[in-house]
Formats: structure tokens, sequence, C-alpha cells
């Protein structure tokens, strides 16, 4: 874990057991051990919480797998900041605390100098590239945020919501923003909207079918698979300009219901926009495309390929990446805060064909 401390922000974490059930817990300043995990929390509490934070496996293999292989061509196109994130966070007071979780390359770190910004991501090699610049960042889960509650100003969540593929996971991780910020701080949440303003991108995109919704995204998350042997290496980050958009393991069962879903995503690559709009669809797969001459490096592209989690295009010239989308549909991210008891939506917009909301901290 690649991390850079501020005071008092960061808990210092160890692994204890009681009574046969292992809890996390905190060491005061007098090296004093304080419980986290209650022990005498009910099964079905701590069955709950453990299932929304267990990773599902098709966020395994087609969001933290992706953005570890695609990791540097990635950053190359993540360079300009989007209008409505940089007002809000130039419109934040001199010295605020600001979390950007989900940071991926770091553009939006350090972007008010007159603030104190910090940063995480699941994905190892795009914190390296955010360490190798000088930021703050460690690896991390959006839902389960290794920060102390209330410790900053503002935090951001920037095109990441829809890359968690059960509503009880996207809902968490909301929670988790809001909780670590301050009474009267703010969070801005953005994702993707499945009312695209340029409609020829829904052709581009793979549906996933009603079967694989059902076994893959809900309504509970799948069961949980072993590691796979074969990991994807990153490659060397060069200066290219262009655009694109953004973040382990399963056994051989596991392994071979992913390719039947790239076969069958492949399958409907030819299908027209109106039947992928069909029954409200909203869980994609949105190719990214890496060249051949920035995949070809030891073996990642091949170990991708062979494990289905990619497929060649030689008229394009590229390793063809899936990476999976829940698109919000209007309204959605709303009903999520609405059963959160301590946050108000002060502001909502659409931009971009990205829903946005504006959340400030009640309690």
């Amino acid at each position: 874990m690649i991390r850079y401390s501020v005071p008092g922000i960061f808990s210092t974490m160890r692994e204890v057991k009681v009574k046969g059930v292992s809890s996390l817990c905190t060491l005061d300043s007098n090296g004093e051990s304080h419980i986290l995990q209650s022990e005498l929390a009910s099964d079905s509490q701590r069955n709950s919480s453990l299932n929304v934070q267990f990773t599902p496996a098709i966020e395994k293999k087609y969001v933290h797998h992706v953005y570890d292989a695609i990791a540097p061509h990635f950053s190359s196109t993540r360079f300009a900041k989007w209008p409505k994130v940089a007002n809000f966070l130039s419109s934040l007071p001199s010295g605020s605390l600001v979390l950007d979780a989900g940071c991926g390359n770091g553009k939006y770190l350090g972007y008010n100098p007159d603030c104190f910004f910090i940063g995480c991501d699941i994905s190892a090699p795009l914190i390296k590239i955010c360490a190798d610049r000088g930021h703050e960042v460690l690896v991390a889960d959006a839902v389960d945020l290794p920060y102390r509650t209330g410790f900053g100003d503002a935090a951001i969540s920037i095109a990441v919501l829809h890359h968690l593929s059960t509503e009880g996971r996207r809902k968490k991780a909301i929670e988790e923003l809001i909780r670590v910020v301050k009474k009267g701080g703010l969070v801005l949440i953005t994702v993707w909207a499945v009312e695209q303003e340029d409609k020829s991108l829904l052709a581009k995109w793979t549906p996933l079918t009603q079967k694989y919704g059902e076994e893959w995204i809900g309504p509970g998350s799948p069961r949980v698979r072993s590691p796979s042997s074969c990991t994807l290496e990153s490659i060397p980050e060069t200066e290219e300009n262009g655009f694109g958009e953004r973040k382990k393991d399963s056994g051989q069962s596991s392994m071979q219901s992913l390719q039947e879903i790239t076969s069958q995503s492949e399958s409907y690559s030819g299908a027209s926009t109106d039947v992928k709009n069909a029954n409200n669809q909203q869980e994609y797969f949105v190719p990214w495309h890496l060249p051949y001459h920035r995949a070809e490096v030891s073996g990642a592209s091949a170990c991708a390929l062979a494990n289905g989690l990619a497929k060649k295009d030689d008229k394009k010239g590229a390793v063809v990446y899936n990476r999976y989308y829940h698109v919000f549909s209007e309204g959605e991210l709303e009903r999520l805060v609405a059963g959160i008891d301590n946050a108000v939506i002060v502001d909502r917009f659409f931009d971009k064909s990205n829903w946005c909301i504006v959340l400030e901290k009640k309690l």
C-alpha cells in the first residue's frame, strides 16, 4: 500500500481476535486499543456489512483488473478538468481539507491551491502515478474508506459509483463519503447517466443480458470466489494526449462464467441502439481501446486475452477491455440519498451526460 500520512486523518489499524471474531482496532496516542467492531454485534448485522463490503467478481474482473492494466494509458487521457467540479473545488473556503475518493490519476488533487487534498483509489497503479506526482494518496475501497469520521471539510466522488455493481454498495459508498466529512461538510458526486447526450455512444456499449444481470449484479452479491493465478501488469507512462473514460478473483467456474459474459458481450456488439435501450437497460460493458504499442509489455495483454478479460481488434490496432458500468437514471442518486438521515441535497444538476448532486452533512 502506498500511503503518505496526514496526522489525525488515518486510524492506525491492526487485526485482533475477540473470541474467534476478527476485528479492527485503533491505537490511540497512549498505545491503548479500542475495538471498532463490537463483539456483541449481531450475526445479521455483521453479515449484512460484510455482504456490502465484499467485492463482486464482476467488479474485480471488469473494473479493478482493467484499470490496473490500462492505468498509464488511461492517465495520459485524463488531464482536462470538468468545469462543474472545478467550480465546486474553487468555492471551498481557504484551508479546507478535501478527500477525492476514486481519484484516478489525481487530476483534481491540488486543484485549489488554498486547500489541502488527499486521495484514494482501488487501483494501485493509478495510486502510484499520483504518488509519483507528489500527492498524498493510498489504495482504498470506496465502500470502506480508511479515514476517521468527520475529518474533512469536503469530499468528491467523480465518475466512481457507476462502477459499483449493487445498489447496496453504491449506497454504502455514499454513506462513507458523508461519514468522513464534518458537520456542514459538502460532498460532490457525479455518475454517468443513462440519458446520454451523444446517442451514438450507446451503440458502442454492450448491454449485459438479464441472465447475467441477475447472476452478477443483484439483488445480492455473488458467492465468494477463489483468487485467480494470473495477474495483470501495468506499463510505463508516456506523454500522450487523447480522450477516453474511467477503476482481484475467480476459480475455474467463475472464470468460465466471466468468459461467457465476454462471449455474450461480443455477440451483442452489432445490436441496434433501440435494442440496447430496451427494458430500461442500465448495466453495460463500455470498451477501452489500448493501442498495441501500449499493450504488449511483459505479457500483460496476453494474460488478459487468455482470461477473456480483453479481445483483439486488429482493425483498430488495439486490445479492447470491457469495463463494467451501471449507468444512472434520472432521480436514482436522489433515491439512494433519501434513506440517509444525516445529509441533505443542496444542489443537483445534469452536466456532460452525468447526473450530479451536492450533499451537506447535517449531523
